[in-house]
This record gives C-alpha cells, structure tokens and sequence, in this order.
C-alpha cells in the first residue's frame, strides 16, 4: 500500500511530487531544501533539512533511527565539513549509507544544501 506524504508546499501538485512516499515498510524522503533558512550558514540551513524531515518521517510512521541511506547535494565544496558535522549529530549512531556530492546549483540559489533519504521501519511497526 502506498501513502504520500505531503510536507505542504504548493508546489506538490503543480510539479507532481511528494515530500516523501512510503510504500510498506519503505519511506522515501524527496531531496528536502531549507525552506525557510536562507540565510542562514550551510549547518543552519542542514539542521532546516533534519526538522523538515523528521516532521515528515513521523508522518510515515517512521524516524531518524530509520534512515539508511542519505544523499547530500552542496553548492560549495568547502561546506562539506560543517554538512558533515550536523549530519553526525543526527547520525552519530545509526550512521547510514551517505553520499555527498558537489552540484552547480540548487533550485533556489540561496540553498547551500539539500538532503534526500530513505528509511526502512521495522517489521514491529508495519
């Protein structure tokens, strides 16, 4: 069975996306921007992204524990440690699969970062 998970953006139905999708036991979290702290530094625009998407998580039923894999796209090659540092505040021990990769841009221009992920929540909670 298949629940979308809306994060209220008005964009959702215009672009056709979900904030996340779980499907089963499976919680997959769109790329997730910082809505909301553009001006802030690259950790504060990350820790944005982690409140975005616990707030979707738990609407799936599910929790940073849950997560198994995070992709981490970054405007700036030197924000990679600061990224690194609160993606280990959230992570520091159930430590996903992670990438992070450099990209151009970011679909608005003030983002430094933005975050997907994917949860499996056990089968005690299915």
């Amino acid at each position: 069975m298949r629940q979308n998970i809306s994060g209220g953006s008005p964009y959702e139905p215009i672009i056709g996306f979900s904030r996340a999708v779980r499907v089963g036991n499976l919680v997959h979290l769109a790329g997730t921007g910082p809505v909301g702290a553009d001006n802030e530094d690259a950790a504060g625009q990350t820790r944005r992204i982690f409140a975005i998407a616990q707030e979707a998580l738990a609407k799936a039923g599910a929790s940073l524990d849950h997560v198994v894999r995070t992709r981490m796209y970054l405007t700036h090659a030197e924000d990679w440690e600061a990224v690194g540092r609160v993606h280990g505040e959230f992570f520091g021990n159930v430590r996903p699969a992670a990438t992070m990769v450099v990209v151009a841009t970011l679909l608005n221009p003030a983002w430094r970062i933005e975050i997907e992920m994917e949860a499996i929540i056990p089968d005690e909670k299915i």
